[in-house]
């Protein structure tokens, strides 16, 4: 029996998944190429996701004591030589000016990849006193990092994200920060996202140039790769003392500060559209779609059925929710595919002989299932739908994430778990020769540590083990 193709020049998930992650993005004009290799375009729609995962996280940001502030794009060169592991982890990548208005600049001007370095010299200036303190800052802004490999979304030159920094007077006080806003990210990828996570330190090699400990969130895609969605990062002392970031302590002594930082980006959209698109297209969670519901009228030319769309329409916006009526000229059949390829989570079919029987007919996105409905109290039902929806969709994607997290203790064991598209947790004695290995041999990196020790010896060489680990292929 031939397979079923649900949209036409969409590739096939199940066979060539990176190519149904290209199509996808531009099929649902989420983001186009930029007319400079490996730049992006967001294009509205995706422009428009980007917009609500802001506004959710803008609110809990705020909600944990954080204002928002801005700070230039571009940065002296010199910053980055203050702290030589931060400098030699982003030389890579770094994009430099180095004339402007004609002229050769004096010095040349990092295009910011993150922003410690210019924020560190600016907190060296507004930190005085322990009243000061603590300073929790965040800024909405793009970064550029010189991309050898391109993907739009998740890996791409230019792309935009969150940071927040942090000053503090102790050391106990920032790693609670660090792990606050860990927190944070955890449950808004998980509630507002629907993406299930793990979360954990890094290894050394897999930590943030300059900081002292690194924490991430990796989230499973459908393809069984890890995709690190957020880090939150301790910096100890590291820029402080680079930066002079000092305060006049209770007890009269000068003191270096404390200092964190932790990020999310567009990546997030991509994890969306990885981590729960089908074979139709995107499947979005209500809390991040545009569009929540589309309204598509059948026979929208016989009496009655456009005016009960608008209705319909009004009484969903009276309830805060996201609509869209579809009074295109295109066929109900082509809306439904276009829908449907767009990810919006519940559609709204309203024709004659749904409203003479006192119905109308509700399809949600993520099971592609449809119901009737009363119309009478249609938008209380959708805002029940929706929410059913948000949860389990988190609900699927947790159940099949766990099905996939092997064990292994072996080398071999570690190849044949992420071959099969898992996460593969395995036994690590610490030690950078083995961790390496694991990377030449599987091309699977330490994704993060696991809080409990659950495996006696290192896969690779048998030592015993300090730490159980993550391993998957990662993008």
């Amino acid at each position: 029996m031939a397979k079923e193709i649900f949209v036409e020049n969409l590739a096939d998930i199940e066979t060539n998944f990176p190519q149904w992650y290209t199509d996808v993005v531009k099929k649902t004009q989420l983001a186009d190429y930029g007319p400079v290799k490996g730049t992006m375009v967001i294009r509205p729609y995706g422009y428009a996701i980007w917009e609500n995962i802001q506004r959710e996280l803008d609110t809990r940001f705020k909600a944990t004591g954080h204002s928002n502030a801005y700070f230039p794009l571009l940065i002296p060169m010199s910053f980055f030589t203050k702290e030589a592991e931060h400098v030699e982890g982003f030389a890579p990548e770094v994009a430099v000016v180095t004339h402007a208005g004609g002229e050769e600049l004096a010095e040349p001007l990092a295009i910011r990849p993150t922003s410690e370095t210019i924020i560190g010299n600016m907190y060296s200036k507004w930190l005085q006193s322990y009243r000061d303190l603590p300073i929790l800052i965040n800024q909405w802004a793009n970064v550029m990092r010189w991309e050898k490999t391109t993907r739009p979304f998740l890996r791409t030159s230019e792309f935009l994200w969150q940071e927040g920094h942090t000053v503090h007077a102790t050391e106990q006080e920032a790693e609670e920060e660090t792990m606050k806003m860990l927190g944070v990210y955890k449950e808004f990828a998980e509630n507002v996202l629907a993406i299930p996570v793990i979360c954990g330190r890094k290894t050394e090699k897999e930590k943030f140039a300059g900081a002292v400990a690194t924490y991430g969130m990796e989230a499973m895609m459908k393809d069984g790769k890890s995709l690190q969605a957020g880090t939150s990062h301790y910096l100890g002392q590291n820029f402080s003392k680079a930066f002079e970031i000092k305060f006049l302590d209770k007890d009269g002594v000068q003191k270096y500060g404390y200092t964190t930082s932790w990020g999310v980006s567009t990546r997030l959209i991509g994890a969306i559209i990885m981590a729960h698109g089908d074979e139709r297209g995107l499947v979005l969670p209500p809390k991040v779609a545009p569009v929540q519901a589309v309204i598509v009228p059948i026979a929208a030319k016989k009496g009655g059925v456009m005016e009960a769309c608008a209705q319909i329409k009004a009484e969903l916006e009276a309830y805060g929710i996201r609509v869209k009526l579809d009074d295109s000229d295109n066929s109900p059949g082509w809306k439904f595919n276009e829908w449907e390829m767009k990810g919006v989570p519940v559609r709204i079919e309203v024709g004659p002989r749904d409203l003479e029987a006192g119905n109308v007919v509700l399809f949600r996105r993520d099971k592609c299932e449809k119901a009737e409905s009363p119309r009478q109290g249609v938008a209380s039902a959708v805002c029940t739908l929706l929410d059913e929806i948000q949860k389990d969709m988190l609900v699927a994607a947790r159940e099949r994430r766990d099905s996939r997290i092997v064990s292994a203790d072996t080398l071999d064991g570690i190849l044949k778990g992420v071959e099969a598209g898992n996460f593969v947790k395995a036994g690590w004695c610490g030690c950078r020769e083995c961790e390496d290995k694991i990377k030449e041999t599987s091309a699977a990196s330490a994704r993060v540590m696991c809080d409990e020790l659950e495996h006696e010896t290192c896969a690779v060489c048998g030592k015993k083990a300090v730490r159980t680990v993550y391993f998957a292929r990662a993008y």
